[in-house]
């Protein structure tokens, strides 16, 4: 019992914010439904790295040395030293894209393009507030929609606030659909909302959809080579969804390969939520700041389709360039639904599918942007 009243006592008020921090992940998980795969296991990592002595990160023992601690030789080993965790849960992302609407509709591509405007219109406003640049670029990217890739650029760069990118991101990603209904509303109408766009099934050849992963990644590594190794798992991913000789690893990659890396993954990135790193003036910044990247790239998504329609004869629904952030398939969830409150034979998913798997692509491009300039910047 000393020892347990010992224990009791040494917790700071920065360790019970933790604790309260890792039940709130974990409510968000099991109750909500949000992102239950990589909420639970980072709020059950905040609570285990934040207990007092705590052993699963390295300790110090008198007369033995340092004693390793499970999730720090996973952080350090699987993110810090190799950032391979991010990078292999892309082969399983890619695995699960189907990217023939998008093919179906090549125009579509503009939109995930459109969308990561609010990464760098963020890192503005970011280093304008005192971030450091390279923080700035890191807190950015989580306007990205994507947590593998906003991990991996924080860490990359080596930022200070990991644990709070990676909560914002993730927490962001699961709060889509009470989000963007928010950030499209406040630039569109009624009757924008309205706008239909026919959906005619167009099939997509075999030999197209095998060249596309190889071209993209052949197409990035020559604009941005940092970006190859996102862009190239991702689409490794995709190629061994469409070669057709590959369906047991496809179906592997899918579901217990993803399935792995997302739950080590989350339990991983816990290494970085310890109090005294994330219970700052700052974390509440980035929080913010992380919303705002999410409700800008809606926002200029929507408004970059209003500014094609000025130009085109077949009107798009403005909704659909909001469909252009890497939160795939949620975001194409959402736009359909907005969608039919509007008007009940409304169908947009297709056309939103498209856009969405076109921000999947764009959000790994843009996060291989950010590295490139800014990684000889930090």
């Amino acid at each position: 019992m000393d020892f347990l009243w010992q224990g009791i006592l040494s917790i700071t008020w920065q360790q019970l914010v933790m604790y309260v921090v890792g039940g709130i992940l974990i409510w968000l998980a099991i109750e909500k439904g949000f992102e239950p795969a990589l909420l639970m296991p980072m709020g059950f990592g905040a609570i285990l790295v934040n207990l007092p002595l705590s052993g699963v990160i390295n300790q110090v023992s008198e007369g033995v040395g340092e004693v390793p601690g499970i999730i720090q030789w996973l952080f350090e080993t699987g993110i810090e030293a190799s950032e391979a965790m991010p990078i292999l849960l892309f082969i399983g992302i890619g695995a699960m894209i189907d990217f023939g609407p998008l093919l179906a509709n090549p125009k579509l591509f503009l939109c995930g393009a459109a969308a990561q405007a609010g990464i760098f219109l963020t890192i503005i406003l970011a280093t304008a507030l005192g971030f450091d640049l390279k923080d700035a670029a890191s807190i950015g990217i989580i306007g990205a929609a994507d947590g593998p890739t906003s991990i991996l650029v924080s860490q990359v760069l080596k930022s200070k606030y990991v644990g709070a990118i990676a909560v914002a991101a993730y927490s962001y990603m699961a709060l889509v659909p009470i989000i963007q209904p928010m950030a499209i509303k406040m630039v569109t109408t009624k009757s924008d909302r309205q706008i239909r766009m026919p959906y005619t099934a167009q099939s997509v050849s075999r030999r197209l959809r095998i060249l596309f992963p190889i071209v993209v990644t052949v197409v990035a590594g020559l604009v941005a080579p940092a970006s190859v190794a996102l862009v190239g798992f991702l689409m490794f991913g995709n190629l061994i969804r469409e070669c057709g000789v590959l369906t047991s690893l496809s179906q592997t990659a899918q579901n217990e390969l993803a399935n792995l890396i997302t739950l080590l993954l989350g339990i991983t990135i816990s290494f970085s939520m310890k109090a005294d790193q994330f219970v700052q003036p700052e974390t509440l910044m980035i929080m913010g700041l992380g919303l705002v990247a999410f409700i800008l790239d809606s926002m200029v998504g929507v408004l970059f389709v209003k500014l094609l329609n000025l130009f085109s004869k077949n009107k798009m629904n403005p909704m659909v360039g909001a469909a252009g952030i890497s939160a795939f398939p949620m975001s194409s969830r959402v736009i359909e639904k907005m969608g039919q409150e509007a008007d009940p034979q409304n169908h947009l998913l297709m056309h939103a599918v498209a856009a969405n798997v076109s921000g999947q692509i764009a959000s790994v491009v843009a996060g291989g942007v950010v590295l490139q300039y800014f990684a000889n910047l930090a």
